[in-house]
């Protein structure tokens, strides 16, 4: 059963990887009357499904007791502020984190995104190793050598580039390529950080990712009326959504939750594994369907 549940997860999370960068970077690029709904709202709707979704599976482990679910919620999370407030650091870092995956994805094509975007774990290692001293082997630092090598690679200007180039919806890939970069280093410390507090307490996955959502919720709102205020005044909070923008929406809530059971259920070396083939189908799949990408050598 719990073979079944690691592979299952792991199939879960390629799938989750490789249809929210696809279907995001159709989304922000797809030309359509009227105006394109916000990225901002985008993300604070993924934060509240999230904690819609925790909450019943909190309510799964309360044997499906609403008195017990009210117990637990309130003991660990109202009782225990100073725990719940630890969360306001990822929570505001992770809020940032996903508005600035969608700029990046308006500016750079999904296969110089995922491959780039890989740099998060050279930050994560890099974190590890100053905030929970963890030691790396040579193996580890050259594989992060190689990494680096890779990214440096996708990002190096082809002959190609030289000609008129397919001109991106929202800006530049400088723009997407600084997008990306903020956005490792935010989740590597954000994730160290994340870890850090679930290894020193005791307390639920879901219940920390509760508490995670709410406070990604209250920073994602006063981004929405900072950034877009006057757009959000106009048009409404829900301007330009769609069906595809629904979509984008559910897979980046189930994005946290997956990577919840993937670390539950099988290890961070296959959750490697499934990343990678993930990075491998969403090329195939840009350069064969969104023909928004051309392989160099």
């Amino acid at each position: 059963m719990s073979a079944n549940l690691k592979y299952l997860s792991l199939g879960i999370l390629v799938f989750q990887t490789t249809s929210l960068v696809l279907t995001m970077r159709y989304s922000r690029t797809l030309k359509e009357e009227g105006p394109r709904y916000l990225s901002s709202t985008a993300v604070v709707i993924a934060e509240l499904l999230k904690i819609l979704a925790c909450v019943l599976l909190v309510y799964k482990d309360s044997k499906c007791n609403l008195r017990t679910l009210n117990r637990v919620l309130h003991d660990e999370i109202l009782n225990k502020p100073m725990e719940t407030l630890k969360l306001a650091i990822p929570s505001g870092i992770y809020t940032l984190q996903n508005n600035l995956l969608y700029v990046a994805l308006s500016n750079l094509d999904a296969a110089t995104y995922q491959v780039t975007y890989q740099l998060k774990i050279l930050t994560t290692a890099l974190f590890s190793v100053s905030m929970l001293s963890k030691k790396l082997g040579v193996y580890q630092w050259l594989s992060l050598v190689i990494l680096m090598t890779g990214v440096a690679f996708v990002q190096w200007p082809s002959d190609s580039q030289a000609a008129p180039a397919k001109e991106h919806s929202a800006g530049s890939q400088f723009v997407g390529l600084i997008a990306v970069l903020i956005a490792c280093f935010s989740s590597g410390f954000a994730g160290v950080y994340f870890e850090k507090i679930l290894k020193e307490t005791k307390q639920s996955v879901w219940i920390r990712n509760i508490q995670l959502g709410f406070f990604g919720s209250i920073f994602g709102l006063m981004g929405v009326y900072i950034y877009d205020g006057e757009q959000l005044s106009k048009n409404g909070f829900f301007q330009g959504y769609n069906k595809l923008t629904w979509v984008v929406v559910v897979l980046q809530a189930l994005g946290g939750l997956v990577i919840a059971a993937v670390i539950k259920y099988a290890d961070n070396i296959l959750k490697g594994f499934a990343t990678s083939l993930s990075i491998i189908l969403s090329t195939l799949i840009s350069y064969f369907w969104l023909q928004d990408f051309v392989p160099t050598r």
